[in-house]
Formats: structure tokens, C-alpha cells, sequence
């Protein structure tokens, strides 16, 4: 691998202008960093509506289903995979710089760790506050777990992603992946955020090989809201979790949903959860969804 240094890295240094952003500078995926073997889900969604617990439950999900996971969060907090790992581990960026950016000095073990059922966890971090690209910290990632075949061994990639998307480079992740998934929650706040992510995913597309899978309610108790948007545009509910107190207990323990001891509800949420793993390890086909004009929102969900 080429020397990175943090100038490059600072600058987000593997950006050109591409047809998928009406006259915005795009992050470009290097071919070198394609993910060829792997099925591939990037999960989106609005800040704080459980997008690292839905990850890594998902994850645990598939590992229970016999498949070899990898899950790489995507956010300078760094916390992704910290139920699967009981810890916050090193972050890709922390151990580049602590070779000074050599990263042909770097072993596997370095920057993966391995967590509940055998998911392999990275966090990749990102830039100083204020400075530089998140997807050329994402690109830099995966250029690392492919010159450490690491994804030779791997059924799933899940990546997390930090929030709303809100530039290309936090979008990185959608040029590796074969479907962007939604978590939102029944309320407007969310909603709002998961059309600006369809209207992302919709123009990644155009260029990629993403395509849009489908949304997963999370935090509710009802979907209505959701259901009336999704009829509006073509979107799909794919799974259904409600707001349970164990759920957030879970995450306060360092924990999956299948550590948590058994009662009726728990057993529920992880019969959906492998429910939604077997879905989509069977194939979820792509939606053709296109994203609504903020006035239309306003509107769809009852607001003057």
C-alpha cells in the first residue's frame, strides 16, 4: 500500500467530480477498495435513532445464522461495535497514526477485533473535528481489510454509518455496499432524515451498485407514519422493533439482544432480528423509491 500521509488524509485526498451530485465534488471509490466476495448493507439513518444497536444486533443475527460477518463503523464517536466487543476498540485512524501512516506496518490484529459470535469488528474513525473527508477515511478502510484478505473470508459487511447523510463522504459507504438500509423511527424527525438518505442512495445509483433495500422501524410502537410514506414513494418496511426497555438495557450492559436473558419480549426481538438476517442473506430485491420535495412531507404527514 501506497504511504498515506496526513495531509492526504486531512484533505480527503481521493475526490472527484462525478455525475451523481448535481455539481458537488463526490467522494470516488478507488477499484482497488471494491468489495467483490461479500454481501454488502450500509445502514443509515437519522442521529440517535439506535442505527449501532440495530448494526450489531444484525450482525449477531447473521453470525447466528452461520455466516461470517464484519462489521466496520463509520463515525469519529467509534462506538459501533462496542456491544459486540464489550469495549471501544482502536480506530483505523489510530492505528495509522501511530506508525506515522506507514500502513504497510500494520497487522490485521491491529485494527480488527473480534466480537460476540465471532463478528469481526473495525471502527475506522475519522478525520480531526472540522477537517477533512470521512469517506476517504472509509476508502482507506477497506483498502487495508482487502491487503489483509480479511474480506476473502467474509459473507457480510455491515457498515454503520455516522447520521444523516449530509455530504459525499459520509455517502463513502454506499459505493461498496449492494443495498442501503433505513432505521427511523414512526415520527417526522426521522422520516425527514430518511428521504434525504433515499435521495442519496437514489443518486449513488446512478454510478454504483447500490440500490435501495428497504426501512426498519425502530423505537416504535407503530409504523403508520412510516407505511404512509412509503406508499407515497415506493419504500418498503423490512422489519419492525419497538421501544422496549431491554433494548436499552442491552446497549448499557455491552451487550447483544441474544446475551440479554431470556423472557417472552426478548425472544421476540431476536426472532425478527433473524428474521430480517434471513431476509436479507436470501436477497431483498431494490426499490425504485425516489424522495419527496420537503413540502411534500409537510404535507403527507399532516403538518401545516
Amino acid at each position: 500500500m501506497n504511504h498515506v500521509t496526513r495531509t492526504e488524509l486531512i484533505r480527503g485526498a481521493n475526490t472527484q467530480k462525478v455525475g451523481d451530485g448535481a455539481g458537488s465534488v463526490q467522494v470516488h471509490m478507488d477499484q482497488i477498495a471494491k468489495i467483490e466476495t461479500a454481501k454488502v448493507f450500509a445502514v443509515y439513518g437519522k442521529g440517535g435513532i439506535g442505527k449501532s444497536t440495530t448494526s450489531s444486533n444484525l450482525s449477531a443475527a447473521f453470525a447466528k445464522l452461520g455466516k461470517r460477518v464484519l462489521q466496520i463503523g463509520c463515525d469519529p464517536k467509534h462506538d459501533s461495535t462496542f456491544t459486540l466487543t464489550k469495549r471501544m476498540i482502536p480506530t483505523v485512524i489510530d492505528v495509522l497514526e501511530s506508525v506515522d501512516f506507514h500502513a504497510e506496518e500494520l497487522r490485521a490484529e491491529d485494527f480488527v477485533v473480534e466480537g460476540y459470535g465471532g463478528v469481526m469488528c473495525v471502527e475506522a474513525g475519522g478525520p480531526p473535528a472540522g477537517t477533512g473527508c470521512g469517506g476517504y477515511v472509509v476508502g482507506q478502510t477497506v483498502k487495508l481489510l482487502k491487503e489483509h484478505h480479511l474480506l476473502e473470508d467474509t459473507d457480510v459487511v455491515v457498515f454503520d454509518v455516522l447520521g444523516d447523510v449530509v455530504c459525499g463522504g459520509f455517502a463513502a459507504p454506499l459505493l461498496h455496499a449492494d443495498r442501503g438500509l433505513i432505521v427511523a423511527a414512526n415520527d417526522f424527525d426521522s422520516i425527514f432524515a430518511m428521504n434525504r438518505i433515499v435521495a442519496a442512495i437514489h443518486a449513488k445509483a446512478k454510478n454504483y451498485g447500490v440500490r435501495i433495500g428497504g426501512v426498519i422501524a425502530n423505537r416504535s410502537k407503530d409504523t403508520d407514519q412510516i407505511e404512509r410514506y412509503n406508499d407515497r414513494t415506493g419504500m418498503k418496511l423490512l422489519g419492525h422493533f419497538p421501544d422496549l426497555d431491554v433494548i436499552r438495557r442491552s446497549r448499557l450492559k455491552k451487550a447483544t439482544l441474544f446475551e440479554m436473558d431470556d423472557s417472552p419480549e426478548v425472544e421476540a426481538v431476536r426472532a425478527e432480528y433473524l428474521r430480517l438476517a434471513a431476509s436479507l442473506w436470501a436477497g431483498v430485491d431494490p426499490l425504485e423509491a425516489g424522495p419527496l420535495k420537503d413540502r411534500e412531507i409537510f404535507d403527507l404527514l399532516g403538518y401545516d
